[in-house]
Protein backbone atom coordinates (compact mmCIF):
# COMPACT_ATOMS: atom_id res chain seq x y z
CA UNK A 1 0.00 0.00 0.00
CA UNK A 2 0.85 3.08 -0.75
CA UNK A 3 2.62 5.72 2.13
CA UNK A 4 -0.05 8.66 2.45
CA UNK A 5 0.17 11.58 4.50
CA UNK A 6 -2.08 15.14 4.36
CA UNK A 7 -0.04 17.93 3.31
CA UNK A 8 -0.84 19.87 6.14
CA UNK A 9 -0.05 17.30 8.51
CA UNK A 10 3.52 17.34 6.74
CA UNK A 11 3.82 20.47 7.38
CA UNK A 12 2.67 20.72 10.92
CA UNK A 13 5.40 17.68 11.80
CA UNK A 14 8.27 19.81 9.70
CA UNK A 15 7.84 22.64 11.24
CA UNK A 16 7.40 21.67 14.59
CA UNK A 17 10.50 19.17 14.02
CA UNK A 18 12.75 22.45 12.52
CA UNK A 19 13.47 20.04 9.61
CA UNK A 20 15.23 17.87 12.10
CA UNK A 21 15.75 14.29 12.13
CA UNK A 22 13.77 12.90 15.20
CA UNK A 23 16.38 10.17 16.25
CA UNK A 24 18.19 10.54 19.83
CA UNK A 25 21.45 12.02 19.31
CA UNK A 26 21.00 12.75 15.56
CA UNK A 27 19.00 16.20 14.68
CA UNK A 28 20.33 16.21 11.31
CA UNK A 29 19.03 19.11 9.24
CA UNK A 30 16.72 17.34 6.56
CA UNK A 31 17.47 19.45 3.69
CA UNK A 32 19.97 20.19 1.70
CA UNK A 33 20.60 24.03 0.94
CA UNK A 34 20.71 25.82 -2.60
CA UNK A 35 23.41 25.83 -4.83
CA UNK A 36 24.32 27.76 -7.56
CA UNK A 37 22.49 25.35 -10.12
CA UNK A 38 19.80 23.65 -7.88
CA UNK A 39 17.50 24.65 -5.40
CA UNK A 40 16.96 23.47 -2.09
CA UNK A 41 15.58 20.66 -1.60
CA UNK A 42 14.10 18.13 1.63
CA UNK A 43 15.38 15.12 2.05
CA UNK A 44 13.84 14.30 5.20
CA UNK A 45 11.38 11.52 4.96
CA UNK A 46 8.08 11.53 7.13
CA UNK A 47 7.60 8.05 8.56
CA UNK A 48 4.44 6.65 9.93
CA UNK A 49 4.55 5.51 13.75
CA UNK A 50 2.15 3.28 13.07
CA UNK A 51 3.08 1.69 10.09
CA UNK A 52 0.17 3.18 6.55
CA UNK A 53 -0.42 -0.80 6.29
CA UNK A 54 -1.71 -3.48 8.40
CA UNK A 55 1.64 -5.53 7.42
CA UNK A 56 4.23 -2.93 7.30
CA UNK A 57 6.65 -1.54 10.62
CA UNK A 58 4.94 -1.87 13.55
CA UNK A 59 1.53 -1.99 11.84
CA UNK A 60 -1.52 -2.54 13.82
CA UNK A 61 -4.82 -3.55 12.14
CA UNK A 62 -6.82 -2.04 14.97
CA UNK A 63 -5.39 1.54 14.54
CA UNK A 64 -7.76 3.67 12.51
CA UNK A 65 -6.97 4.00 9.19
CA UNK A 66 -7.88 7.71 9.37
CA UNK A 67 -5.91 8.42 12.12
CA UNK A 68 -2.57 6.39 10.27
CA UNK A 69 -1.77 9.87 8.28
CA UNK A 70 -2.31 12.39 10.62
CA UNK A 71 0.69 14.32 12.64
CA UNK A 72 0.40 12.68 15.28
CA UNK A 73 1.45 9.29 13.91
CA UNK A 74 4.25 10.70 11.71
CA UNK A 75 7.98 11.29 12.58
CA UNK A 76 10.40 12.77 10.51
CA UNK A 77 13.95 10.98 10.49
CA UNK A 78 16.67 11.51 8.08
CA UNK A 79 17.16 8.70 5.66
CA UNK A 80 19.98 6.97 7.22
CA UNK A 81 17.69 6.50 10.63
CA UNK A 82 14.05 6.09 8.57
CA UNK A 83 15.75 2.94 7.27
CA UNK A 84 17.37 1.70 10.77
CA UNK A 85 13.96 2.03 12.21
CA UNK A 86 11.74 0.43 9.23
CA UNK A 87 13.98 -2.66 9.05
CA UNK A 88 13.86 -3.29 12.82
CA UNK A 89 10.61 -2.35 13.89
CA UNK A 90 10.43 -4.88 16.88
CA UNK A 91 13.46 -2.88 18.34
CA UNK A 92 12.37 0.11 17.49
CA UNK A 93 8.54 0.41 18.61
CA UNK A 94 5.79 2.82 18.47
CA UNK A 95 6.08 3.87 21.86
CA UNK A 96 9.71 5.20 21.29
CA UNK A 97 9.07 6.89 18.26
CA UNK A 98 6.47 9.07 20.05
CA UNK A 99 8.81 9.59 22.69
CA UNK A 100 11.65 10.66 20.27
CA UNK A 101 9.20 12.84 18.41
CA UNK A 102 7.79 14.32 21.69
CA UNK A 103 11.94 15.00 23.13
CA UNK A 104 12.50 16.59 19.52
CA UNK A 105 9.63 19.34 19.34
CA UNK A 106 10.66 20.09 22.79
CA UNK A 107 14.27 20.63 22.24
CA UNK A 108 13.17 22.53 19.40
CA UNK A 109 10.81 25.03 21.72
CA UNK A 110 13.44 25.34 23.89
CA UNK A 111 16.24 26.30 21.07
CA UNK A 112 14.14 28.91 19.74
CA UNK A 113 12.82 30.37 23.31
CA UNK A 114 17.19 30.74 23.20
CA UNK A 115 17.31 32.04 19.65
CA UNK A 116 14.88 34.04 20.07
CA UNK A 117 16.26 36.06 22.84
CA UNK A 118 19.11 36.56 20.73
CA UNK A 119 17.42 38.00 17.83
CA UNK A 120 19.05 41.64 17.07
CA UNK A 121 16.65 43.69 14.96
CA UNK A 122 18.81 47.18 15.54
CA UNK A 123 21.28 45.48 13.62
CA UNK A 124 18.88 44.46 10.39
CA UNK A 125 21.14 41.25 10.20
CA UNK A 126 18.35 38.50 10.90
CA UNK A 127 15.62 40.77 9.69
CA UNK A 128 17.04 41.54 6.50
CA UNK A 129 17.54 38.08 5.62
CA UNK A 130 13.75 37.20 6.63
CA UNK A 131 12.37 40.47 4.91
CA UNK A 132 14.46 40.49 1.80
CA UNK A 133 11.79 38.79 -0.43
CA UNK A 134 8.77 39.81 1.44
CA UNK A 135 9.69 43.14 0.42
CA UNK A 136 9.16 42.30 -2.98
CA UNK A 137 4.82 42.16 -2.55
CA UNK A 138 3.12 44.40 -4.62
CA UNK A 139 1.68 47.51 -1.89
CA UNK A 140 -2.09 47.09 -1.45
CA UNK A 141 -2.17 45.91 2.33
CA UNK A 142 -4.75 48.49 4.41
CA UNK A 143 -2.92 50.61 6.73
CA UNK A 144 -5.43 48.98 10.16
CA UNK A 145 -2.22 47.88 12.61
CA UNK A 146 -5.33 47.82 15.84
CA UNK A 147 -3.83 45.00 18.02
CA UNK A 148 -6.56 42.32 18.37
CA UNK A 149 -6.42 39.44 21.34
CA UNK A 150 -4.30 36.62 20.29
CA UNK A 151 -6.50 34.35 21.50
CA UNK A 152 -9.77 35.41 19.91
CA UNK A 153 -8.10 35.43 16.72
CA UNK A 154 -6.73 32.30 17.45
CA UNK A 155 -10.53 30.42 17.97
CA UNK A 156 -11.02 32.21 14.81
CA UNK A 157 -8.52 30.41 13.29
CA UNK A 158 -8.33 27.21 14.25
CA UNK A 159 -5.01 27.24 15.75
CA UNK A 160 -3.96 25.12 19.07
CA UNK A 161 -2.18 25.42 21.63
CA UNK A 162 0.75 24.40 19.94
CA UNK A 163 0.91 27.48 17.92
CA UNK A 164 0.13 29.49 21.11
CA UNK A 165 3.14 28.67 22.14
CA UNK A 166 5.14 30.08 19.74
CA UNK A 167 3.01 33.13 19.51
CA UNK A 168 3.95 33.44 23.04
CA UNK A 169 7.86 33.52 22.41
CA UNK A 170 6.90 35.30 19.21
CA UNK A 171 4.90 38.05 20.79
CA UNK A 172 8.05 38.70 23.79
CA UNK A 173 10.17 40.36 20.39
CA UNK A 174 7.08 42.06 19.62
CA UNK A 175 8.08 45.60 20.56
CA UNK A 176 11.88 45.14 19.53
CA UNK A 177 10.09 44.46 16.00
CA UNK A 178 7.70 47.29 16.60
CA UNK A 179 11.02 50.21 16.92
CA UNK A 180 12.76 47.89 14.10
CA UNK A 181 9.56 48.64 11.72
CA UNK A 182 9.50 52.07 12.83
CA UNK A 183 12.82 52.75 12.57
CA UNK A 184 13.49 51.37 8.94
CA UNK A 185 9.79 53.73 8.01
CA UNK A 186 11.74 56.86 9.35
CA UNK A 187 13.67 56.82 5.72
CA UNK A 188 11.14 54.33 3.91
CA UNK A 189 8.02 55.05 4.98
CA UNK A 190 6.04 52.06 3.00
CA UNK A 191 7.99 49.71 4.34
CA UNK A 192 5.14 48.42 7.30
CA UNK A 193 3.13 48.44 4.29
CA UNK A 194 4.89 46.55 1.71
CA UNK A 195 6.22 44.13 5.29
CA UNK A 196 2.52 43.98 5.77
CA UNK A 197 1.49 43.27 2.06
CA UNK A 198 4.32 40.57 1.74
CA UNK A 199 2.70 38.32 3.89
CA UNK A 200 -1.23 39.04 3.44
CA UNK A 201 -0.31 37.81 -0.16
CA UNK A 202 1.20 34.64 1.02
CA UNK A 203 -1.66 33.92 3.45
CA UNK A 204 -4.30 34.50 0.70
CA UNK A 205 -2.46 32.08 -1.72
CA UNK A 206 -1.91 29.75 1.28
CA UNK A 207 -5.81 30.03 2.14
CA UNK A 208 -6.10 29.80 -1.71
CA UNK A 209 -5.00 26.14 -1.55
CA UNK A 210 -7.11 24.81 1.46
CA UNK A 211 -4.32 25.52 3.67
CA UNK A 212 -5.77 26.57 7.80
CA UNK A 213 -5.13 26.13 11.26
CA UNK A 214 -1.60 24.81 12.41
CA UNK A 215 -0.36 24.16 9.08
CA UNK A 216 -1.77 27.47 7.72
CA UNK A 217 0.66 29.06 10.79
CA UNK A 218 3.74 26.95 9.84
CA UNK A 219 3.34 27.37 6.54
CA UNK A 220 4.16 31.51 7.14
CA UNK A 221 6.87 30.88 9.53
CA UNK A 222 8.30 28.76 6.84
CA UNK A 223 7.71 31.78 4.48
CA UNK A 224 9.42 34.76 7.21
CA UNK A 225 12.06 32.52 7.53
CA UNK A 226 12.69 31.90 3.92
CA UNK A 227 12.46 28.57 4.80
CA UNK A 228 15.79 28.13 6.45
CA UNK A 229 17.07 25.60 9.00
CA UNK A 230 18.82 28.23 10.88
CA UNK A 231 17.03 28.52 14.28
CA UNK A 232 18.30 32.10 14.46
CA UNK A 233 16.69 33.18 10.88
CA UNK A 234 13.31 30.75 12.24
CA UNK A 235 13.22 32.91 15.14
CA UNK A 236 13.36 36.35 13.31
CA UNK A 237 10.54 34.56 11.20
CA UNK A 238 8.30 33.56 13.81
CA UNK A 239 8.78 37.04 16.00
CA UNK A 240 7.79 39.03 12.90
CA UNK A 241 4.91 36.90 11.65
CA UNK A 242 3.92 36.69 15.40
CA UNK A 243 4.06 41.02 15.51
CA UNK A 244 2.08 40.93 12.51
CA UNK A 245 -0.39 38.12 14.19
CA UNK A 246 -1.28 41.04 16.84
CA UNK A 247 -1.46 44.01 15.33
CA UNK A 248 -3.14 43.77 11.52
CA UNK A 249 -5.21 41.50 9.32
CA UNK A 250 -2.54 39.02 8.39
CA UNK A 251 -5.21 36.12 9.19
CA UNK A 252 -8.07 36.53 10.17
CA UNK A 253 -10.01 38.58 12.81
Amino acid sequence: MTRRYDRPDRDVLWGLACARCAYPGCRQVCVKEATEHDPIVPVGIVAHIIAHSDTGPRGDPSFPEAERGRYENLILLCPTHHAIVDKQPYTFRSDQLRQWKADLEAWVRDSLAAAILAVGFAEFAELGVVTEAILSAPERASTDFAVTDPREKMAHNDLTERVHFLLTMGLAKAREVHHYVEGVAAVDPHFPERLKAGFVEEYNRLVGKGVCGDALFESLVEFASQGSPDLKYRAAGLAVLAYLFEKCEVFGK
